[in-house]
């Protein structure tokens, strides 16, 4: 039976990658390409994509058949998708703005007046999502409560952690999006948790089949010539 060797992340005990790597040898089995059967691994094969490099970073412009645009970010030395975001239809057909659904918000040159009042809220909780080679990671800010306080539970009907506190003084459902489109279970061992600087840190390990998908797509990507001039519509900041 074939082989095949993978790079495997070392993680420490407090959930970080201390970017140190292994080989590991597993054997090729096909029930971890199923992602290939899903609907949302056709979405991204059938879409209408424009690729831009601009040094490290390689940008992944798609259109989709249902009119919807989406923009992904990937580190090119790493291969590991930094931002995605969503272009959300504008009120009364003006142009849409970008929804981040991974990676660090996009700044705004003109802040409209719901970011002003988000900014103002400093002492709020605020989530951001991460993506590593073998983590999906959270990080949740303003929360001051030791680790303990925190009861961090996997629900699988809707694929989501959800994350509430002993004084009731915060509740919060981060939805799996990733388990959801390949229609995999989401698993409580999966997850880890660390609390440090006021920020709860919270690590869902990839599943193989999810590893494996995230390989094979940058791969996919890599067909795609860059073109020199950016589109307008590419341009999310």
């Amino acid at each position: 039976m074939k082989r095949k060797f993978n790079l495997v992340e070392k993680i420490d005990s407090s959930g970080q990658s201390n970017n140190k790597f292994e080989y590991c040898c597993s054997e090729t089995d096909n029930k971890y390409k199923m992602f290939k059967n899903t609907i949302w691994y056709n979405l991204l094969l059938n879409a209408e994509k424009t690729c831009l490099k601009d040094e490290q970073i390689k940008k992944i412009h798609y259109k989709f058949d249902d009119g919807k645009e989406m923009v992904e970010e990937y580190n090119v030395d790493t291969k590991v998708l930094l931002r995605r975001a969503w272009k959300m239809k504008g009120k009364l057909g003006g142009e849409g703005k970008w929804s981040v659904e991974l990676g660090d918000p996009i700044p705004e040159t003109t802040p409209n007046a719901d970011s002003i009042a988000i900014i103002e809220s400093k002492d709020q909780p605020v989530v951001l999502k991460r993506n590593t080679r073998v983590n999906i990671e959270w990080r949740i800010r303003n929360l001051p409560y030791p680790i303990e306080t925190y009861s961090i539970k996997a629900q699988n009907d809707d694929k989501s952690i959800i994350i509430s506190t002993s004084n009731k003084k915060y509740y919060k459902k981060l939805e799996v999006i990733e388990l959801v489109r390949l229609g995999l279970p989401i698993e409580q061992t999966n997850i880890d948790a660390t609390h440090k600087y006021n920020t709860l840190i919270i690590t869902y390990k990839k599943p193989r089949e999810l590893l494996d998908m995230d390989r094979e797509w940058f791969e996919e990507l890599n067909k795609i010539k860059p073109i020199k001039d950016i589109p307008n519509e590419c341009k999310t900041q």
